[in-house]
């Protein structure tokens, strides 16, 4: 017989950071604890105020009414929170966490056996322009060779100008730049504007128009000079059809997996496949969970071994994030066994 509790946490940044969605100062999140047999199973449900299809009134509602029904099993709970795609997810870990050897240790590999490591972007958050370029020099001085660089907040023209700057130091084939629009473009000039940017040997641009609009992102698709990646789109898509129908109707260069915010590592499959049978790219991208969080993403995205730079290099933005055996080291995430963990809420 399985117990389940669930808490709440509030993470706090170290620096306040700027998003689509305004600055940051706090992040919080949950955890379901499950016991059986002296056992504990964690898992966290990384709700994003304001971006979580699920960021709805009645969300602790719902975690009570999983915890009462823990022992209805995995895959009936999955299909009863269908919409609720944070808490598919950590009910995918709470599970996972409660038969594994050690609490944390989901998926056993050579990755957290502290043998491999995950090539990472380093990221760059939305702010004034000598905030960003600080941002900047720092990623490259620690070793990333993958830069993601959030536009859309400043002046177009200067972020191009910081954009120009790393360019004429830095060749495509010695620092790799993403950018990440959130959908701040217009259907009207998003290509005008993508023109500009893939004069600068830009890797891929995510969401450049917002999501919804699924007529006018296929024609970007069709018509732009960069790689576009699907970000938002995925998100309160919850059907195999119209994971399905996106994909072939959009038809984008690559799609960005958030695993809190499109069910978990089964929703995470199910788009991959998709994508693959339409020769689309991917690939996953934390959303401001907790190292819990982070470290069970991390497990999962290196047993699916896509060679490209990963987006989960987000560990060590709080103050009070659980202390755990995540590293980020030259552009890398690695996973220090010698480390231990310590969660205590």
């Amino acid at each position: 017989m399985i117990t389940a509790t669930y808490k709440k946490y509030i993470l706090n940044f170290k620096n306040p950071s700027g998003t689509s969605r305004g600055i940051l100062k706090t992040k919080e999140t949950w955890f379901i604890i499950l016991e059986e047999n002296g056992k504990k199973g964690i898992g966290e449900t990384g709700l994003f105020r304001g971006l979580s299809i699920d960021d709805v009134t009645n969300y602790e509602e719902k975690l009570i009414w999983v915890c009462q029904n823990i022992n209805l099993g995995l895959e009936k709970l999955l299909s009863e929170v269908i919409d609720f795609p944070s808490i598919q997810f950590g009910l995918e870990q709470a599970f996972l966490s409660l038969k594994s050897k050690t609490q944390f240790e989901l998926f056993p590999s050579e990755f957290t056996e502290g043998k491999d490591v995950i090539s990472i972007n380093g990221l760059i958050w939305m702010g004034e322009k000598e905030f960003m370029k600080k941002q900047i020099k720092e990623k490259l001085e620690t070793g990333f060779s993958c830069i993601k660089m959030k536009i859309g907040a400043i002046n177009f023209d200067e972020e191009i100008a910081l954009l120009k700057s790393i360019r004429k130091e830095f060749s495509s084939k010695e620092i790799e730049l993403r950018v990440d629009a959130n959908g701040a473009f217009t259907p009207e000039n998003a290509l005008e504007k993508l023109k500009v940017l893939s004069s600068l040997e830009i890797h891929s641009i995510e969401q450049p128009i917002k999501q919804g609009q699924v007529q006018e992102m296929a024609e970007l698709c069709a018509k732009t000079p960069l790689p576009i990646a699907l970000d938002e789109e995925l998100i309160g898509v919850f059907s195999s059809k119209e994971k399905k129908k996106i994909i072939e109707e959009i038809k984008p260069q690559y799609i960005i997996l958030k695993p809190s915010l499109i069910g978990g590592f089964a929703g995470s499959k199910e788009w991959i496949k998709f994508a693959e049978e339409n020769n689309c790219g991917w690939w996953i991208t934390s959303a401001l969970e907790s190292n819990v969080g982070l470290s069970a993403i991390a497990q999962f995205t290196y047993t699916l071994k896509n060679n490209l730079p990963q987006g989960l290099g987000t560990g060590g933005l709080f103050i009070n994030n659980f202390e755990s055996p995540l590293q980020v080291k030259n552009g890398h995430l690695q996973y220090n066994p010698a480390l231990k963990w310590d969660f205590n809420l």
